[in-house]
């Protein structure tokens, strides 16, 4: 590693150059502006037009004995380590401001976590959408192949017509000692994510109140926000206390802090979203979170974090500019080697530009018309599924849907007779939750919505396994990010899902966030900067 120059003194007005000359020309600008473990030297020289830039040499008072350049100013050492806030790293136990994010279904794997874990980044597990019992495995897993590190976690979502699931994935996190917890898709708060939150809440040795379990809230709404950054309710906590899963003392603690201290504010994301621009959407929960902190009198502030759409360096870049804390990659990572996606899978993923995605009825919350964001692209799931919700949407049952229109859902999108499917459907939530059948034999509507719910859960399985007979059904949760990344990467050793490793992902967004914040920071001095200066290009990192 090169040691940076040392900055100037308060006398400093002449840059003495080393054994490198000052850059004046476009190319050596360019050459030179791409040194950014360096301090830069901003210089003028009588016979150079505009303003240079240096990197080494030293600094000092004129001296018309030696050959120096005008000092105007300098630009100190930029690391990747240092984009975002850096309170991130020390809460966290990472060297990077960088999470990759809970891609649901297991698609975020435990050797994904294991190795952004180990690449001093952090790393969740998908846990939504898998039965507990798995959950469990996976989290044993990784709770005895991470011990001792703090930089990991799993997801805790929110499931609004399965509480009872809610509640055993947090318990699985609280029993293994899970160090950070996401919790997405929430609405509102509930008692399983107070529960969380608050399990575990201490004094530390100076007073200050310590969490055992570090909540993220992955939002993109200011008033899902708000209750995030705001104590936990009185209500809430009360009612777990009298259930015996809160103490008096973590109680009394829940109302000195926010709900969570990390708050990813989620953007035109895959899967879950609301599709708002991070433009719009960072600043206003910044200028909430500021409010929030002056109301409550917090002892220390909340992270704001950025995700969705973050699928180049300039992106990344663009989200620490406006003040994120940290940044939170999803859809890129899906096609990374660690990824629990199928090969098939990823080989679309690979294919997908900017606008190869779409809009689709979610599996998880199908009766409220919540959608997901998909991959569109060699895929007719969207459509499908979309037709199911209309249906769904216009009709009370299913015997009342038009005798060719139901045969056309069982033969293009069932592929299998109705009653089959209502008999693997009933086996599966005579497992999960059997309150479902009763209310299914009182409301055939909702039977209907649970048989229609069976195939918006298999599309995504069929990915996940590569059922290729399955393709043209195949649910791919994917955002735009992923065609940015996709353009970017072309050509270089990530163009392909054989190279896409997470960590060299992670690394190459960061270093190239890096390279383009020093360029924006030499433009804004006045230094004629390359366009080339902000088209950093994807390279193996250690």
């Amino acid at each position: 590693m090169t040691t940076a120059s040392p900055a100037p003194t308060a006398a400093a007005t002449a840059w003495y150059p080393g054994d490198r000359p000052a850059a004046f020309t476009p190319p050596q600008i360019l050459s030179t502006a791409v040194v950014i473990r360096e301090a830069v030297h901003l210089v003028t020289a009588p016979a150079e037009p505009g303003i240079g830039i240096g990197v080494g040499g030293s600094t000092g008072p004129a001296a018309p004995a030696r050959q120096a350049l005008h000092l105007i100013g300098t630009l100190p050492p930029l690391y990747p380590e240092w984009l975002g806030d850096r309170s991130f790293g020390e809460a966290h136990g990472v060297r990077f401001p960088y999470v990759a994010g809970e891609m649901a279904g297991g698609i975020a794997t435990a050797a994904m976590v294991t190795a952004m874990a180990r690449a001093g980044m952090l790393g969740f597990f998908g846990a939504a959408g898998l039965y507990p019992d798995r959950v469990e495995r996976e989290v044993a897993e990784l709770a005895s192949g991470l011990a001792g590190k703090p930089n990991w976690g799993i997801n805790l979502i929110h499931s609004p017509g399965e509480p009872l699931l809610e509640e055993q994935v947090a318990e699985i996190a609280l029993r293994h000692r899970v160090p950070a917890v996401s919790a997405s898709a929430f609405m509102s708060l509930t008692p399983a994510v107070i529960r969380t939150a608050v399990s575990g809440l201490h004094r530390g040795p100076q007073g200050r109140v310590l969490r055992r379990t570090r909540l993220f809230a992955k939002v993109s709404r200011p008033e899902v926000a708000e209750p995030f950054m705001s104590p936990a309710p009185r209500p809430l906590v009360r009612a777990l206390v009298e259930r015996g899963q809160l103490t008096e003392d973590e109680a009394e603690l829940a109302a000195r802090v926010p709900v969570a201290e990390d708050v990813t504010v989620e953007a035109d994301s895959g899967g879950h979203t609301d599709n708002r621009p991070l433009t719009v959407l960072l600043p206003a929960m910044l200028a909430m979170r500021d409010e929030l902190t002056a109301r409550y009198g917090y002892d220390r502030g909340i992270r704001i974090g950025a995700a969705g759409g973050l699928g180049t360096p300039a992106a990344v870049a663009g989200a620490f500019a406006l003040g994120a804390a940290y940044v939170l990659t999803g859809s890129v990572n899906q096609a990374a080697r660690e990824s629990g996606l199928s090969d098939d899978a990823k080989a679309m993923l690979a294919q997908a530009d900017v606008a190869d995605v779409t809009m689709a009825p979610a599996a998880d919350m199908f009766e409220l018309g919540i959608k997901v964001q998909v991959l569109r692209r060699g895929t007719l799931f969207a459509a499908r599924a979309t037709r199911l919700y209309e249906l769904y949407h216009d009709h009370d049952s299913w015997e009342e849907i038009p005798p060719r229109q139901r045969a056309r859902v069982e033969q293009e999108i069932f592929k299998a007779p109705f009653d089959d499917v209502w008999a693997e459907t009933r086996r599966f939530w005579q497992r999960q939750d059997p309150s479902r059948l009763r209310k299914a034999e009182q409301d055939p509507r909702h039977r209907m919505a649970l048989a229609f719910r069976w195939y918006l859960g298999k599309s995504s399985r069929w990915a996940v396994s590569g059922n290729t007979e399955r393709r043209a059904d195949y649910q791919v949760w994917c955002g735009p990010a992923m065609g940015a990344f996709n353009r970017w990467a072309a050509d270089s050793f990530l163009a392909g899902p054989g190279g896409r490793e997470v960590v060299q992902i992670a690394l190459n967004l960061l270093e190239g966030a890096a390279v383009l914040t020093r360029a924006h920071q030499l433009r804004s001095h006045g230094v004629a900067v390359p366009a080339a200066a902000f088209a950093f290009r994807p390279r193996r990192l250690a």
